[in-house]
């Protein structure tokens, strides 16, 4: 008799831990450019090496066929400058992924090219990142150190 309840017990236990288990959000969804998409509030800053400070602030879009824009506005060194933001985005199932794009100022004019690694957490609400590489239009690269976070709208 006890040994047929301890089973039903144990079989309760584990059908409930399965339940919750499907049912929280790190498994409700898989990431992926449809779920990723949206309207993020986005802050970052560190170093860009031999330059200066910088911290910036933007609005980006992600869409669902993986592109990315936006408006930036971003101190370095203590200059304040505001730009646009066009590229393109990856994310993978296990929700990191990568970022391409291009900072033009309000001529068009291209100012930067950088590239970002990305993880998503927060059941997809959020991600951070940190800037991989910084070229300038004439090839320079830049080094720096990098880092911020972005939160959907």
């Amino acid at each position: 008799m006890k040994n047929k309840i301890a089973q039903t017990a144990l079989a309760g236990l584990f059908a409930v831990g399965l339940i919750v288990n499907l049912a929280s959000p790190a498994n409700a969804m898989v990431c992926s450019l449809t779920h990723t998409a949206g309207t993020y509030g986005v802050s970052d800053s560190g170093t860009v090496i031999n330059i200066g400070p910088r911290a910036a602030v933007a609005l980006l879009t992600l869409d669902a066929a993986g592109n990315i824009s936006g408006s930036v506005t971003a101190s370095l060194n203590g200059t304040v400058s505001s730009s646009t933001l066009s590229g393109n985005y990856s994310v993978n199932s296990d929700c990191t992924g990568t970022t391409s794009f291009g900072e033009y100022d309000s001529s068009g004019n291209l100012l930067l090219t950088a590239t970002a690694s990305l993880v998503w957490d927060s059941g997809m609400q959020e991600f951070r990142f940190l800037f991989t590489s910084v070229t300038l239009p004439d090839g320079t690269p830049l080094a720096t150190a990098v880092n911020g976070s972005a939160k959907r709208r």
